[in-house]
């Protein structure tokens, strides 16, 4: 490649250590984070906890606390895929160092840019060294002076810059997306506890609260079992060896979000692969209901097909969109929680959420929920959809440009990311 040479990482930035938070100070709230590998996307990116994070009221050093624009890279694979990946700190005055995670520092900015560094760490030519190199049996780490010792071939510093705004530039699109859907999930959340936690729906002051096996309700709505208002597991099929499907398991599944899903023949289909699924169910895993992993399935491809490691709650005389929301209760979790057996895998089953009761309102209410709530999933939904098509675009772009197999002048990044979203 012209005009690229191969040099150490070392030769232009250092890794360093995080330090060692004192456990005995970590808190629920507080105003400064302690910033773990759960805070990274595996593709890179910085990943909020939501309401999961650590926080931290002890002393430690001044140089501990990050600033906005810092990069750093997970050195423990918390998750699989994580080893190596980089995130931009968000905000000033928030995150702290932790010692599992390594800031890049540029010491030389002749030889590399912080930016292109951000994503040429996410590109296979970075992660295979990593990963070839990390210790550890069941849980990888790697190390600063491992990661300073990868060899790249890089572009002058001129050209690491283009390529830096070029990913940023669908990064930022990503990044804008995810932080609309957080908007919009916290705004159905909301909307639902004050209609169906405090009872405060339109009309409410003319309605009276009674007695019911989950205290006051609103008279008129009844306490009835999940099974009353939604079939579990309602459908299953086999697939047909010729066919090829797309396949939800566990593993696809994080809290209100569907993942990428892999595609699968059904002659290798695994065994597990039996669940139907249809538009406005709600799948929840049925292994550790503690990380809550569960999503409402607005438009699923009719060649969708879940694992048994998954229940499908399909709602029956109530909408979509309430189903979800009452299901995505700490309530519900913790009665998933407390009826789960197994202590090293606990799990629930069908029986399980089917007993679990809800508080149902009637028809009139669940109906003006569903108007004012479900455009909200439906735009979640379409934007997560964007999210996935630009995150895919990034990654089909990333080993090519950080590898010099394609011209950056003659790419229109324009109308590859309208192919792409469109697609």
């Amino acid at each position: 490649m012209s005009g690229w040479r191969e040099v150490e990482l070392g030769r232009g930035l250092r890794v360093k250590h995080g330090w060692a938070f004192k456990g005995e100070y970590f808190r629920d709230a507080g105003e400064q984070i302690v910033l773990t590998p759960g805070n990274f996307h595996d593709g890179g990116g910085f990943k909020p906890k939501n309401g999961t994070e650590k926080f931290y009221d002890g002393t430690y050093p001044e140089q501990f606390l990050l600033k906005r624009g810092d990069v750093v890279t997970a050195m423990t694979e918390q998750a699989q895929g994580l080893l190596g990946s980089t995130a931009t700190i968000p905000k000033d005055d928030t995150y702290l160092h932790n010692q599992r995670i390594g800031l890049i520092e540029i010491t030389d900015p002749e030889v590399l840019d912080l930016r292109y560094v951000y994503h040429l760490m996410n590109a296979a030519v970075v992660r295979r060294q990593l990963y070839a190199t990390a210790t550890g049996a069941k849980v990888r780490h790697t190390a600063p002076e491992r990661i300073q010792s990868v060899q790249v071939e890089v572009p002058d510093i001129l050209t690491q810059r283009v390529i830096a705004e070029l990913l940023d530039g669908i990064d930022d699109l990503i990044e804008n997306n995810r932080r609309r859907v957080a908007v919009l999930e916290e705004m159905a959340r909301t909307i639902y506890r004050e209609w169906f936690v405090k009872f405060r729906y339109p009309g409410h002051e003319d309605v009276p609260l009674v007695d019911s096996a989950l205290g006051p309700i609103p008279e008129g709505w009844e306490v009835r079992p999940l099974a009353a208002i939604a079939k579990v597991n309602q459908t299953s099929r086999k697939p047909r060896p010729d066919e090829v499907f797309r396949y939800l398991d566990i593993a696809a599944l994080a809290e209100r979000e569907v993942g990428e899903l892999d595609a699968v023949e059904g002659a290798d289909a695994p065994g597990r692969a039996r669940r139907v699924i249809k538009p406005g169910d709600t799948v929840w895993a049925t292994v550790r209901p503690n990380r809550r992993a569960h999503a409402l399935v607005v438009a699923p491809g009719e060649d969708w097909i879940a694992s048994t490691g998954l229940a499908v709650l399909s709602p029956t005389t109530v909408s979509s969109a309430f189903l979800f929301e009452a299901t995505s209760t700490t309530t519900f979790s913790d009665w998933l929680i407390g009826r789960a057996t197994g202590s090293a895998y606990p799990a629930v089953r069908a029986v399980d959420f089917e007993e679990a009761t809800v508080a149902v309102p009637n028809a009139s209410i669940d109906a003006a929920f569903a108007e004012k709530v479900a455009p909200m999933h439906e735009l979640s939904w379409k934007l997560r959809a964007e999210c996935s098509a630009l995150a895919g675009l990034r990654d089909l772009l990333l080993p090519k440009l950080v590898t010099g197999q394609i011209d950056i002048s003659s790419l229109n990044l324009d109308v590859l990311m309208e192919e792409r979203v469109a697609s």
